[in-house]
């Protein structure tokens, strides 16, 4: 028998359902515990990413393109412990995770600018709140996001504004882009080469980048 068109609809969205839940983008109520997946697996992207451009840039001793984004020197938290702790304090869905990794795709490509160990962190905070304000229905303000992500008001209003001009305030993303982006973190989950760790309790908000020194970040699994 031919396969209708019904049937092809009906095949995308169980497709899709099953993407979903991979990386816990699907709400599942009071029954679906834990953190989503998907934050686990962007570090993990992220993480290796980092690593590959520095070990080439360092190999090949290719100069950065230094932009406003750029750390003097690295922070001591961690790609996954920062990924943890703007989802809880930020509030955001993690489906803004998505997206922020769409946009930052977006503006390394336009910039060519490389992702490493002394822009990822600005250029998280600054994607991810560009993306709440976007997708979620509530938000807080800057000063809220730029606490959560131990930077000041003032650089963080900078780095938003930096961040948008340099995507020509384009935002939107298809439903087909999405898809692929989450496609693409789904085979980070099959590929078996993240590091699967023990949850890591996200430090108390303060003003500046943390150090695993805080006495609120005793649980934190060293790297």
């Amino acid at each position: 028998p031919c396969l209708t068109m019904g049937t092809l609809a009906l095949d995308t969205e169980i497709v899709e359902s099953d993407i979903f839940l991979t990386l816990g983008l699907i709400d599942l109520g009071k029954g679906g515990a834990g953190t989503p997946r998907v934050l686990s697996l962007l570090s993990s992207l992220l993480e290796r990413s980092v690593q590959k451009n520095e070990t080439l840039m360092e190999s090949a001793q290719i100069k950065d393109v230094i932009t406003i984004f750029h750390g003097s020197r690295a922070p001591t938290l961690g790609i996954r412990q920062y990924i943890d702790r703007i989802f809880k304090y930020a509030g955001c869905s993690p489906s803004c995770f998505i997206i922020a990794h769409i946009y930052m795709e977006r503006f390394l490509q336009r910039t060519d600018v490389c992702l490493t160990s002394l822009n990822v962190h600005r250029l998280l905070i600054t994607s991810i709140m560009v993306a709440t304000k976007f997708v979620d229905d509530a938000f807080f303000n800057n000063a809220y996001y730029a606490k959560v992500g131990g930077v000041s008001t003032r650089e963080l209003n900078w780095l938003e504004m930096k961040f948008l001009f340099s995507l020509d305030f384009r935002l939107y993303v298809s439903v087909e882009t999405f898809l692929r982006y989450c496609s693409l973190l789904q085979k980070e989950a099959a590929s078996g080469l993240q590091i699967e760790r023990p949850p890591i309790q996200a430090c108390r908000v303060k003003d500046n980048w943390l150090t695993k020194d805080d006495s609120a970040c005793a649980s934190t699994v060293t790297r």
